[in-house]
């Protein structure tokens, strides 16, 4: 499951929000389970989960850290205490609760952004401003290439 591209959308005032038709369609041709929703850990985003590509996550953390690892399991706490499930309406709508509305800025006008295996949903003039500094993508992509061509 891999999701590309950006799409522009409006949410109304209850805080419903189109999920655009590409991603849903990427949803459904994958069977995916559920939908997890929560704040980005570095980003002032949300990120939409497949319930699969969720319990990968959670997996992952739980593999690191035990019950007697005092720092991991807080870090576990906080990663899903700060999640919701999340459904779709019959038109394909999600509703955003008011907390992470208020948490990421978005207001009225969200941007989706396919990130992977997972779909971000950013205030739009937020995310206008950080996909348009093609210097640091440059930078970021070099650093990386270069660190895993050392590798090999």
């Amino acid at each position: 499951m891999r999701f590309t591209g950006n799409i522009d959308a409006k949410v109304d005032e209850k805080g419903r929000v189109f999920v655009p038709s590409s991603f849903r369609k990427i949803l459904l041709r994958e069977e995916s389970q559920g939908l997890i929703l929560r704040r980005d850990v570095f980003q002032r985003c949300l990120v939409l989960f497949p319930q699969e590509v969720w319990d990968e996550q959670v997996n992952a953390i739980t593999a690191r850290t035990n019950m007697f690892d005092r720092q991991g399991r807080d870090a576990l706490r906080r990663f899903v205490a700060g999640a919701e499930s999340i459904t779709l309406d019959s038109g394909g709508r999600m509703l955003i609760p008011r907390r992470y509305l208020e948490e990421s800025g978005i207001q009225n006008e969200v941007r989706f952004i396919g990130v992977d295996n997972t779909i971000e949903i950013w205030n739009r003039q937020a995310a206008e401003a950080l996909l348009s500094e093609p210097d640091t993508l440059a930078d970021a992509l070099e650093g990386m290439m270069n660190k895993s061509e050392e590798k090999e």
